[in-house]
């Protein structure tokens, strides 16, 4: 396999099975009736793995990995299903945080083309399985699963796991999810399977009482994560994270039920480690020291609202890179913008992508000093020829636009 067939590869799976509506495919297929025959057509491989379940609005891909680094400091073999992927497709499905070969992703698209006529995966869907038979190949220890989008109908809750994690919910998705805070609630807590012990991050007593609702019809044990205390910290360095290490320590103790053994160093060290153990970058990751260079994945309101805050505590003039997808509430997000900045604002480079020039009139009403640029990496070279090293620069507002500007400009080792 040559380097252009496995994109070809890629290619033909993206346009055969986009992820969201284009041209009036529609990719996001509620119910699991697809899915099931799906992984009973490849035999099944996500019963003959362990699993744990991590769903959430926010929170759910750090914490996922979270866990990954303190299990493979532990001595685990773990696999780690995440999505979206940044650069590489193959970022979404890792092994002790090396990511997937890409000889088996060639290898088994092309056996996509031997399914049964009655069997039409989605991408989402695909993927999925992709990554069970994978992990049962690669004989891993434990697989951590984290939700693609809502969970009651999600691909992954086909599994059957040790334990299962929603970290919060928030306003997201609402034209597939629903337009309230309960009725996500909802979508996400379907994931809560019979006896299997769901943790729950969510500060809230509306979602804790729908997810111990939920626990309860499903004789499910309900661990309320936000009531432990803990001084630990993260090489995640966002300060969000702080509510994300609670949901993995609650994870940690129910895993100890099942002879799991994790020490207490083990928690530390891959806590601190989550980087060099899964590769794992997009959450408040450090680009550069000089200027001062952050990108954050945080796309929905709630996500943006910890970045800003956040953003608002440096004391540094700001050049800040915005894009957004066509789904996005722009006028939400001028709500929100940081103070003492200037910004830039492109379309990142997937056919969702929105261009800066449809939604002019909201930036001209939000009186802000902008321009609009037609790719991510112009806003950035743009902001890097502006920026001083006294000042900063941050590249948010979609995991696509961070996407954009690593591929660009982060040198990645094989």
């Amino acid at each position: 396999m040559t380097n252009e067939q496995y994109q070809e590869a890629i290619d033909w799976l993206f346009v055969q099975m986009p992820n969201y509506q284009i041209d009036g495919q529609k990719a996001y297929k509620p119910g699991l009736d697809n899915i099931t025959k799906l992984c009973a057509y490849f035999g099944n491989p996500q019963e003959k793995i362990k699993c744990i379940h991590i769903g959430g609005t926010n929170g759910k891909g750090s914490s996922s990995n979270m866990l990954a680094s303190v299990l493979q400091e532990a001595g685990y073999k773990i696999g780690l299903y995440n999505s979206p992927h940044l650069i590489d497709f193959t970022e979404r499905i890792k092994v002790n945080g090396k990511n997937c070969n890409k000889e088996f992703v060639f290898d088994f698209i092309q056996k996509l083309k031997n399914i049964p006529e009655d069997i039409r995966p989605s991408f989402f869907e695909f993927t999925t399985i992709m990554a069970f038979e994978y992990f049962y190949q690669q004989q891993v220890d434990f697989a951590i699963i984290e939700v693609g989008l809502g969970g009651r109908l999600d691909s992954t809750n086909i599994i059957n796991p040790l334990v299962s994690a929603i970290t919060n919910v928030q306003l997201d998705h609402q034209n597939i999810l629903g337009d309230t805070i309960e009725e996500i609630a909802m979508e996400k807590a379907g994931i809560i399977k019979k006896n299997i012990p769901i943790i729950s991050g969510d500060e809230t007593e509306l979602v804790k009482n729908i997810i111990k609702e939920k626990a309860t019809h499903e004789n499910a044990p309900f661990i309320d994560a936000t009531l432990l205390h803990t001084d630990l910290s993260s090489d995640l360095k966002g300060n969000y994270q702080k509510k994300n290490i609670r949901v993995v320590l609650a994870i940690i103790e129910e895993l100890k039920k099942f002879q799991v053994d994790i020490s207490n160093e083990h928690i530390e060290t891959g806590l601190l480690s989550v980087h060099q153990n899964t590769g794992f970058i997009g959450r408040w990751f450090e680009f550069s020291k000089d200027p001062l260079t952050i990108c954050d994945t945080g796309h929905n309101q709630a996500g943006l609202e910890y970045v800003f805050s956040q953003l608002n505590s440096i004391n540094k003039y700001k050049h800040i890179i915005l894009g957004f997808v066509n789904d996005k509430k722009i006028d939400e997000v001028m709500e929100l913008l940081p103070e003492n900045s200037e910004f830039y604002f492109a379309k990142p480079s997937i056919n969702r992508g929105r261009h800066p020039e449809d939604y002019e009139n909201l930036l001209q009403e939000a009186k802000i000093f902008y321009k609009i640029f037609n790719s991510v990496q112009e806003a950035y070279l743009s902001a890097k020829e502006r920026c001083t090293s006294e000042e900063m620069i941050f590249i948010g507002g979609s995991n696509f636009v961070v996407g954009d500007f690593l591929e660009k400009n982060l040198e990645f080792k094989e």
